[in-house]
Formats: C-alpha cells, sequence, structure tokens
C-alpha cells in the first residue's frame, strides 16, 4: 500500500476570487515508484488556539468564544474553519498542488471571530487529510487516503486581514434576520438618516443616553403651528 506524507509550505490571499479566499500550498509525497494516477483528497483545516499566546486586547475580543483567561486551560478548542477536496492529477514520488479554501467574513461564525481576534502574529492551524489515491504501474488500484493524515500550518495573521481588506475595505459585514433589518430601514426612513453608519449610530447614541443629531429638514415634512384663539 502506498504511503502518503502531507506539508504545507505556504497560505496566501487570492486576490483574483469573487469572495474571501486562503490558498494553501501542498507538498505531497508518495513511497515507492508506482504511479499515482489520481488523488480524490479531503481536507478538514481547523484552528487550534491553543498553541499560541494572546494579548490582553485579544483576551478581551475572544472572551465570548473562550469565556475570561482563567478558563482557557478547558475552553481553548479547536475551532472548525473548512472542509474542501480537490483533485491532484497524476504524479510519482511527489508533487504540490494549491489547496483553495473559501471563507467567509461573517461574525457570526466562531473561526471569522477567532482569526478577527488576532491583531498580528501566527494563526496555528491544523490540516487533516483523508480520501481515495488511484494508483499501479502493471494495472490499476484503488487505495484508502488513511484518516491519521495530516499537516500543520503557521498562518501569518497578515494573510487573513490581506484577504478581508481586498474584499471588504475598511468595512465590516453584519448578518441580521428580515425581520430587524425590516425594522432598522423603517428606523432609518423615519429619522430621514443618509446611510447605515449613521443609522447604527444614532442607536448607539440613543442607549448611550446622549441626544441624537436631529434629522435633515425636508420641505413639506413640518408640523402646522397651532396657535391658540382668544374669544
Amino acid at each position: 500500500m502506498t504511503e502518503f506524507a502531507f506539508t504545507c509550505t505556504g497560505v496566501r490571499a487570492d486576490p483574483y476570487a469573487a469572495g474571501p479566499t486562503l490558498v494553501f500550498r501542498l507538498r505531497i509525497t508518495a513511497t515507492g515508484e508506482d504511479r499515482v494516477h489520481a488523488l480524490a483528497l479531503r481536507c478538514q483545516i481547523r484552528a487550534e488556539p491553543a498553541l499560541r499566546s494572546y494579548g490582553d486586547g485579544e483576551a478581551d475580543a475572544l472572551a465570548d468564544l473562550f469565556g475570561e483567561r482563567s478558563r482557557w486551560s478547558s475552553t481553548l478548542k479547536p475551532v472548525q474553519i473548512a472542509q474542501v477536496s480537490v483533485m491532484v492529477p497524476s504524479f510519482t514520488g511527489e508533487t504540490e498542488t494549491d489547496l483553495v479554501v473559501p471563507c467567509t467574513y461573517d461574525m457570526d461564525i466562531a473561526a471569522t471571530r477567532y482569526l478577527d481576534a488576532l491583531e498580528d502574529g501566527e494563526a496555528p492551524l491544523l490540516l487533516l487529510f483523508s480520501g481515495t489515491a488511484f494508483t499501479g504501474d502493471a494495472g490499476f488500484r484503488v487505495e484508502p487516503v488513511p484518516w491519521d493524515r495530516e499537516a500543520t500550518c503557521r498562518m501569518p495573521v497578515a494573510v487573513w486581514r490581506e484577504m478581508v481588506e481586498q474584499h471588504f475595505p475598511g468595512t465590516a459585514w453584519l448578518r441580521l434576520p428580515r425581520d430587524t433589518m425590516a425594522d432598522l430601514l423603517a428606523f432609518r426612513s423615519r429619522h430621514a438618516l443618509a446611510s447605515w453608519e449613521a443609522t447604527v449610530r444614532a442607536l448607539l447614541d440613543r442607549a448611550d443616553g446622549a441626544e441624537p443629531a436631529p434629522p435633515p429638514f425636508r420641505l413639506g415634512t413640518g408640523r402646522p403651528r397651532v396657535t391658540e384663539r382668544t374669544p
């Protein structure tokens, strides 16, 4: 049976993808001299938060995921990022291929919140492999890729930030239920607010007890003046 080994040699942001996308470069080694006709590979990618240290600002940002720092010995569990597949073409001995991983900037996703909270350094990732190999020179064999095949990757936080900035420059993304969005739109219309930023800012000011800025005057929207008549 052919033995496979995997190494991640690098990771980059794809500047031409339609959405946020990471590209992992994989080196694949197969023992023996038999040709690998094709390799149908599956890969699960997850973050390993316990394998790095965190500053105070990062700890505050991660409190909703892992709780207070005093509890981290039991709460820093792996965080699932993605599960993707790739078809590796024919090779003998060793080859390299790209593993394309679509990502999301949805802050309701634990992996996004974790990676977005990191200020610098590296994010420790683990790539877990499985799949099916089609091998053989004199004939044709079908072999499994064992479930214990894995590779580590120390992804620079700068790569994640570059990827996000390519698709969401200077902004963040928030997903809301339709009824909440309808209420927010109605609030914006009632107060004649010019943008969603102004809408959220008005709500924050109201929650803090500050007096929100008055809406701009529109012709024909003022209330008629009521005067008292003396008998």
